[in-house]
Parts: C-alpha cells; sequence; structure tokens
C-alpha cells in the first residue's frame, strides 16, 4: 500500500467524534483568531478597547490599594461631606470633603487630584488617604474629573478649575481656609496638580491655555507631586508594555494619536512651563518606579534650578525592596509610612493652624 493510500485510510477510520471535536476546535480557533483580528482593528483607529483594558487593570488596582489604606486611618473623629456638586456634570464633578470633627474654624485645606493613568480612577481610590490627612488637622477634599475617552482634553483641566472656584467661594461652609490652599495628586493626578499650580503661577501659561486661574497665587502655599508625569515628550519615547499602555491612554484622554506633536503634549508638559513663582513643592517616587526616573526627579532638578523651594523623597537605586508606582498608598510598607511622615512634615512647614 503507498503512503498516501495509507494516510486516507487512517483519515477515514478517525472516529466520527474525533473528527467533529477537531472541525470544533478549527472553528473555534478561527473564531478566536478573527476576533484578534477585528479587535487589532478597532484598536487602529479608536482608543476604547485598548483604554477599556488599562482601566479594569488600574480599577482592580485601585480598589486593593485604597482597601489597604483604610486598615491605617485613624479612629480620629471627622466631618465628612460626600459627593459635593462643584458643576453640573453628574458624578463626574463632584468631591469629598474631610475634616476633623474638632475643628472650630477653616484649616488649611490639601485638595487631591487622583490618578489612573487620565483614563480610570475616582476620588474613592484616595478617600482614606484624606481621611488620614484630615486626621492631621486638615480639611482634604477628594476631587472628580471626567477621565478619557469619555472626556477629551482639555475638559479634566477645565473641571478642575470649577472646582478650585467652588472651594474658594465656599470656603466658609466646607471648612476651608481660602489663604492656605494645597494642590496635590499622585501620577495622572501628579501632572494635573503641576497643571493647575503652573495654571495659577505663570501668566503667560494661562493665556496659552485660554483660562483664568480660579485662585490667585498667593492662595496656594504648596504643592505635593507624587509619581506624576511632567513631561509628554519622554512619554513619547518609551517603547514596549508601558510604552503602549501610557500612548493608548494619552489618545484616549487626549483625543487624538498625534498628542505628542501638538498643543496637548506641549501644555500637559509642566517642566517646559514652570516659573520661579511655583508653590513650594513636595515631590517623590520609588526606586523600582520608571516615571521617578524619567519624570519626577527631572521636574525636582528644574525647580530647584528655578529657585523653588522643593522637598524630595528620592531612594538609591538599589534600595529593597524596590518600590513600585505609588508607594507611598501602600501604608503595609514601612517606606510608604516614612513617606507618609515627611509629607506631614512638609504640610505641618508650609502651613499654620
Amino acid at each position: 500500500m503507498s503512503t498516501h493510500a495509507a494516510d486516507e485510510h487512517t483519515e477515514d477510520t478517525v472516529h466520527p467524534k474525533k473528527r467533529r471535536r477537531w472541525r470544533r476546535t478549527r472553528i473555534t480557533l478561527g473564531v478566536i483568531a478573527g476576533v484578534v483580528a477585528v479587535v487589532a482593528i478597532i484598536g487602529s483607529i479608536t482608543p476604547w478597547p485598548s483604554a477599556m483594558v488599562i482601566r479594569s487593570v488600574f480599577t482592580k488596582g485601585g480598589d486593593d490599594t485604597a482597601a489597604e489604606m483604610k486598615k491605617h486611618v485613624p479612629d480620629t473623629k471627622l466631618t465628612e461631606t460626600l459627593n459635593v456638586a462643584y458643576s453640573d456634570d453628574g458624578v463626574d464633578t463632584t468631591m469629598d470633603v474631610f475634616s476633623p470633627a474638632s475643628a472650630t474654624g477653616p484649616l488649611p485645606t490639601i485638595v487631591w487630584i487622583h490618578g489612573g493613568a487620565w483614563i480610570s480612577g475616582s476620588k474613592e481610590n484616595v478617600d482614606p488617604y484624606m481621611r488620614i490627612l484630615a486626621a492631621e488637622g486638615y480639611t482634604t477634599i477628594a476631587v472628580n474629573y471626567t477621565i478619557g475617552p469619555e472626556g477629551v482634553y482639555p475638559l479634566a483641566v477645565h473641571q478642575l478649575n470649577d472646582a478650585l472656584a467652588y472651594i474658594d467661594e465656599h470656603a466658609e461652609e466646607l471648612g476651608v481656609d481660602p489663604t492656605q490652599i494645597v494642590l496635590a495628586g499622585d501620577s495622572a493626578g501628579g501632572q494635573l496638580a503641576s497643571q493647575m499650580a503652573t495654571l495659577i503661577t505663570n501668566p503667560d501659561y494661562a493665556e496659552i491655555m485660554g483660562m483664568t486661574p480660579a485662585l490667585t497665587a498667593d492662595q496656594v502655599v504648596a504643592t505635593v507631586l507624587n509619581c506624576g508625569v511632567y513631561d509628554l515628550s519622554a512619554l513619547a519615547e518609551l517603547t514596549g508594555l508601558v510604552g503602549w499602555g501610557f500612548k493608548s491612554s494619552m489618545w484616549a484622554y487626549s483625543g487624538t494619536k498625534d498628542w505628542a506633536e501638538g498643543s496637548t503634549g506641549a501644555t500637559m508638559s509642566t517642566v517646559d512651563w514652570v516659573t520661579a513663582d511655583f508653590p513650594a513643592t513636595y515631590i517623590s517616587g520609588g526606586n523600582g518606579d520608571g516615571l521617578t526616573w524619567l519624570q519626577s526627579i527631572p521636574m525636582a532638578k528644574r525647580l530647584d534650578e528655578l529657585g523653588v523651594d522643593v522637598t524630595t523623597l528620592f531612594w538609591p537605586a538599589p534600595h529593597e525592596p524596590a518600590l513600585p508606582h505609588e508607594y507611598q498608598f501602600h501604608l503595609d510598607m514601612p517606606d510608604a509610612q516614612t513617606a507618609l511622615q515627611k509629607t506631614i512634615d512638609f504640610l505641618n512647614a508650609h502651613t499654620t493652624h
């Protein structure tokens, strides 16, 4: 019998159920390949698929981190006012306000902008940290804004300016000392906090943005910038999975693939717009976070060159354990407790109670 004939005989004698399973397997593999191809095609014309994948990962991480922080919230009795509407865009324009129940007057106020790569996150992610800082004698406010792709830059900047206007206008009822505002944020929120501080302290930048700042420079006494982004051109050069993640997020947030080449990347790069009038700044990042070396340290150096009062907390490259992005919130770690205490010391040094 020839080899060809033997092969035909073997195929003919395969059990019918096995043939059907193989056909189903081929069909399933074909469907999967088709879906992957469709997603790839869609992903080349819209940022939505990639943004939703990134958001799901970040949401899980944000929820887990908030749960970790809750264990470290002290028993200090607080006054809490949640979901205060500062504008009329629904939950996107709400904020949570915390202050010590023992307060008898307005307090220095920390306005915190949450992170999440500009396409995820919410004020609830940082509420536990706000409770911790409020227990130290501050009014603390966690602010929401419209994330991408639902909202396109610079919508979030305008919303945050509205939030500051609301806080200033309602300072007395919120327990806010409007002469002692600290702008703070983590990750993408650090970028936004630096952007708001730049808007307030650099008239040329406010003009380029076409905005009127809600606060004056003498109202903002400090900034706290954790693991932020300040140079978008450096992000544009990243490759691999990290580069894909940032580029996808920026496409979703900016509404254009060409964000690095136009006004979006330029105006978000606050390292190019800060001046000597930028507020006193605390800036920190973990040694295991690439953004520390690419963003936070260069920003700290730039502010120092300008003569801005800068307090840093950076760790040696070989430090163990390697501290990840937003390590400051992982309060089970001793190094995060160190960062928290240094943050409190900085706040106490630049505010009066």
